[in-house]
């Protein structure tokens, strides 16, 4: 016998439902493409924001660096010229000093006290001369003491001519200029 199908609304339904199904696939693939692409969009719009940001970030780190290279370069300059200032500061300073202790001089050395020879090398002053009597050398290095142009002083060498009374005394004395008087009072 044969099969008929007396229900034949059965079939196309379910072919109904198969291709319904197959586009509601297709519809998903698709959906789901949309989203992915649309994800990745975002993502790779995420990333070239902040490679820009970087990339911004890197020129200003560039600039930066420079500045800093400027600002070192000019802290060189600066001390170099502090130290020039210095330097000159200290001889503006002491340019009359050598003229005060030429000055000194003559109310320094005692009677019977000659100087035969004054050098000065840094801020050492040597005096060699002569005398009468240490006593008179005596005084000559008390007098220095005492003058502010001078620091404390110090016999290196003195020796007698002859043995004689009346023999004088050669000497050394060596005394240190004494430091010049800052603003705020300092030596």
């Amino acid at each position: 016998m044969a099969h008929i199908n007396l229900l034949p609304w059965r079939e196309e339904l379910r072919e109904e439902r198969q291709k319904q199904f197959y586009m509601a696939l297709i519809a998903s693939f698709v959906f789901a493409g949309l989203v992915l692409y649309a994800v990745l969009s975002y993502a790779n719009g995420l990333i070239d924001e902040q490679n820009q940001r970087n990339t911004f970030l890197q020129q200003e780190i560039v600039k930066v660096d420079k500045k800093i290279k400027e600002i070192k370069d000019l802290e060189k300059q600066r001390e170099r010229l502090l130290a020039r200032m210095q330097v000159i500061q200290e001889l503006q300073e002491s340019r009359p000093k050598i003229v005060k202790v030429f000055d000194s001089l003559p109310r320094l050395v005692p009677e019977g006290v000659n100087l035969e020879r004054v050098k000065r090398t840094g801020n050492k002053i040597n005096f060699d001369g002569v005398a009468q009597s240490n006593a008179r050398v005596s005084v000559f290095m008390s007098q220095v003491d005492n003058n502010e142009e001078y620091g404390e002083s110090r016999l290196n060498v003195i020796k007698r001519t002859s043995s004689k009374d009346n023999a004088i005394r050669k000497f050394t004395v060596e005394v240190n200029e004494s430091k010049l008087k800052s603003e705020d009072g300092e030596k």
